[in-house]
């Protein structure tokens, strides 16, 4: 069967399986990996990803380490902190949903043991397709921390873009995705944060597909940032990436998403949230359908070129996530009747 015209994905996060959690070891992380893989090959997912059970640590659950795993290992920052630098932290206001900082910045900042290299290589050791690895943006990394070396944001910002996008490099996968749920909440910052994404997006090695992800934040089933597409749309259009992966499921009016989503770079591929995940309900294939078919009818056909979740799957049951990867594949044969 040929490639269909539109592709599912997941966007990066699994359920940590319980067994995992339990009993946690290197082999069962890559057991679990492969297990994580193997769902989506059956039920047919284009480009699945490895679930980032290469981030689990049985020591920070809560944040499924979309912002840890790659601070604390980074030389020149402190991770252990102490009341002073809670209340240091809390007085700048950086975050309002973060009161704790992720690091002290005390010296430059150099990869130190980070190695996203190793972590891909794994995940490619336990697929047997092609599939996406995924990296927190720098603009978002840079908000979590207390800067005491730089004492220029933006130099700070630079400084950990320039370590990401050496970590990118030949990376083994055939996707890399950079994940971004700050700025949607904080346009005014859009210049930097394009200019330290693009530092990453343009490391990566040609031949291998560039993506964005963005969404409103995803914590306990809520929404952490407030705002809209409409005033990113210079910011989205100005990012050097093949596609992004956008959330647009759970949005409170999505049709005036869309009308300002058709104005992004039409270089851009656009992909869209048609899965809710702040919602166990399990979407079923002919409202996934649907969505297509109203997002298709409002961007112009061929505009839409992936579909997907609204975000990572990692605080839903692995239950609810499974029968929802089911619905979004069926979903989409259905509208391109495949």
């Amino acid at each position: 069967m040929s490639a269909p015209s539109i592709k599912t994905t997941t966007v990066g996060s699994y359920p940590v399986p319980e067994w995992l959690a339990a009993l946690p070891s290197e082999q069962a992380r890559l057991d679990a990996t492969r297990v994580v893989f193997d769902i989506q090959r059956q039920f047919g997912i284009d480009l699945p990803t490895d679930g980032e059970l290469y981030r689990f640590d049985i020591n920070h659950p809560d944040t499924n380490g979309m912002i840890d795993y790659f601070i604390r290992p980074m030389g020149g920052i402190r991770a252990q902190l102490g009341r002073s630098d809670h209340e240091h932290f809390a007085r700048k206001q950086t975050m309002q949903f973060r009161r704790k900082a992720a690091g002290v910045v005390e010296g430059p900042i150099t990869e130190g043991s980070l190695n996203l290299l190793a972590d891909c290589e794994t995940a490619a050791s336990a697929a047997s397709v092609p599939f996406k690895f995924t990296v927190t943006s720098p603009y978002m990394l840079a908000r979590t921390l207390d800067d005491r070396h730089y004492n220029d944001f933006e130099q700070m910002l630079m400084a950990i873009a320039e370590v990401l996008a050496w970590q990118v490099r030949d990376l083994p996968c055939a996707c890399i995705q950079v994940d971004e749920a700050n700025i949607p909440g904080n346009p005014a910052d859009a210049p930097i944060a394009a200019a330290a994404m693009n530092v990453v997006l343009d490391a990566i090695s040609p031949g291998t597909e560039r993506a964005v992800h963005f969404c409103f934040g995803n914590y306990g089933g809520q929404t952490i940032q407030k705002g809209s597409w409409i005033r990113l749309i210079e910011f989205l259009s100005s990012l050097h990436c093949d596609h992004l992966v956008l959330e647009l499921a759970h949005r409170p009016a999505p049709d005036l998403d869309l009308d300002a989503l058709k104005d992004i770079n039409p270089k851009i591929v656009l992909g869209l949230g048609v899965v809710d995940v702040k919602v166990n309900h399990i979407e079923t294939p002919e409202e996934i359908a649907r969505s297509i078919g109203k997002i298709e009818k409002q961007l112009g056909p061929g505009r839409l070129g992936w579909i997907h979740p609204d975000c990572g799957f990692w605080m839903l049951k692995r239950s609810v996530a499974d029968r929802k990867m089911a619905a979004l594949v069926k979903g989409r044969d259905l509208y391109l009747g495949r």
